[in-house]
């Protein structure tokens, strides 16, 4: 009996892969274009002679309050040259990043027919690395001086927990996010499960249109950080339960278990310092996954569907 499942078992795992890679190569066919307009290069050389065709064609990119001596002198300024010297030293060629996109946007258009390529535009942001990038209907903005790389030296006063996203690898990956906040209807979270959930959609989106960026690139966790999150899931999900936060409208606990941070606070001697942020997402994935597994929905409906719903009909255990 014992050969017997892991024989059925095989067989599952083999049909499994070859229908992922039928929808991956289905996927692929639709082989949209993403171009991206490099607008910080444009900048960099701007003077009153190219500047007002440069409004012309980026006119959101200047704002109706400065003249044009703004932005020359800006652009002149002798930190910003620093600053364009070492984006374009640092992105000499995007083909890769471009690749990824455009991976990402064929996923989106698969599964969001209505999904229409906007156009792609770098700039810089004077390293702004929480608005790293603003996606909008028609246009997605990427500030490039806030993926610079997670030692670079415009980053040295920046938590390094937060650092560690600041690299050109993630640019996908937030793009991704971004678009997850747009397709995800929720309403306004009260209670840690709502947050859970919230986030356990964005991540399980994530599995879904960027699949081949690594599961704690996701995340946004190195291996070794959800390698814990992986060890220690039956034991975080047994404090969540057994101190009743499920169903909590405690405010803090976002700021413990939800939102970026060094460490989840649990206060256990131990435990903290160990852990890596926001293991609450980590739940909240497990039971979005749990919850697909379980029941016949599409990604776009799972993305409107309650916390609640979500919850009760998922049958989530964790790995012990």
């Amino acid at each position: 009996m014992k050969y017997i499942l892991i024989f059925l078992s095989i067989i599952v795992t083999v049909f499994s892969c070859k229908n992922e890679s039928q929808l991956e190569n289905n996927i692929a066919k639709i082989n949209l274009d993403a171009h991206i307009e490099r607008f910080d290069l444009l900048f960099a050389e701007i003077n009153s002679e190219n500047l007002p065709k440069l409004k012309q064609a980026y006119p959101f990119m200047f704002s109706e309050k400065y003249q044009d001596s703004f932005w020359i002198e800006k652009a002149q300024d002798t930190l910003q040259k620093q600053l364009f010297k070492e984006v374009e030293k640092a992105f000499l060629n995007m083909d890769e990043t471009e690749l990824e996109i455009e991976s990402l946007f064929n996923h989106l258009k698969y599964y969001f027919p209505e999904f229409h390529t906007p156009r792609i535009i770098t700039t810089t942001s004077d390293v702004d690395y929480r608005n790293r990038i603003i996606v909008t209907d028609t246009i997605v903005v990427i500030a490039l001086d806030t993926y610079l790389g997670s030692n670079h030296k415009f980053y040295e006063n920046i938590p390094k927990y937060l650092r560690e996203d600041l690299k050109k690898e993630q640019i996908v990956v937030d793009l991704a996010t971004e678009y997850a906040e747009k397709y995800i209807y929720q309403q306004p979270r009260k209670t840690f499960l709502d947050e859970l959930i919230y986030f356990g959609k964005q991540l399980y989106f994530k599995d879904v249109v960027i699949p081949f960026k690594m599961e704690a690139a996701r995340i946004g966790y190195n291996k070794e950080q959800l390698d814990w999150a992986i060890a220690n899931e039956s034991y975080i999900w047994r404090y969540f339960v057994e101190r009743e936060l499920l169903f909590s409208t405690d405010a803090k606990l976002a700021g413990r278990f939800i939102t970026p941070a060094p460490f989840s606070k649990f206060y256990l001697e131990g435990i903290d310092t160990e852990s890596p942020g926001r293991l609450g997402q980590y739940i909240g994935w497990q039971i979005v996954r749990a919850y697909m597994q379980q029941n016949e929905v599409s990604l776009k409906d799972m993305l409107i569907k309650s916390p609640e719903e979500i919850f009760n009909n998922s049958k989530f255990k964790p790995r012990k």
